[in-house]
């Protein structure tokens, strides 16, 4: 189902099933409602909230699920068992793994990878180039093993070009700096710097969230 009010750009392809939602723009080559091909059965359909804007040549698979005023990049991937809320960016080319659930008003900037498994609580910052893992064994194991995405909590912020490994937990208003390698958990308010990452010092109160939020939404 396509809102009346949505626009849609030149050479857009959305499967059957999506639902868009009223104010969307859909922009030239996006694709929307692509099946994953691991499915073997139905799949729920891809569902688009109100004034969502998907931008050129992205690919938004069914089974996501995007809230409202969310913006996904240029040539940027979403992949099943997604959900996103509302407000939120997926910057040019980064990577939405499946199973993963991501807050609102989340910025998730240009380039960044996001793997299966993970959870990104509200108000996140990941900065251009992230790297985010899930497997410690890097494919040496047995249907046994799970995997574990990072867990971000509610206002960090990851600089750029940090790596995540598997299953690390970065604590509410924790600050991981660019380049770190992050191996362990930051706790709240940490400020982890290094390879492999260390926390230096806590994040002052005069960084808060709620001293720099535009809105009190």
């Amino acid at each position: 189902m396509i809102d009346p009010s949505a626009r849609i750009g030149e050479h857009v392809i959305i499967h059957p099933g999506t639902v868009v939602g009223p104010g969307c723009e859909i922009q030239d080559g996006a694709i929307l409602g692509k099946r994953s091909t691991r499915a073997t059965g139905p799949v729920e359909p891809l569902v688009i909230g109100a004034g969502t804007l998907i931008c050129a040549q992205a690919i938004v698979f069914a089974g996501a699920r995007l809230g409202e005023r969310v913006i996904v990049g240029d040539q940027a991937f979403v992949r099943e068992d997604v959900t996103i809320g509302d407000r939120t960016v997926v910057g040019r080319g980064s990577t939405v793994e499946n199973a993963t659930t991501i807050g609102a008003r989340v910025k998730i900037q240009t380039q960044v990878y996001v793997t299966a498994y993970m959870t990104i609580e509200d108000d996140v910052f990941v900065g251009p180039g992230v790297t985010t893992t899930n497997d410690d064994t890097m494919g040496r194991h047995d249907v046994s093993y799970a995997l574990r995405g990072a867990t971000l909590r509610r206002a960090c912020r990851v600089g750029g070009g940090a790596v995540l490994c598997p299953g690390v937990e970065v604590g509410e208003e924790a600050f991981v700096a660019a380049g770190a390698v992050v191996t362990k958990d930051v706790p709240a308010r940490g400020v982890a710097m290094g390879v492999p990452a260390r926390v230096v010092r806590t994040v002052p109160d005069a960084d808060l969230l709620e001293r720099w939020r535009a809105d009190p939404a």
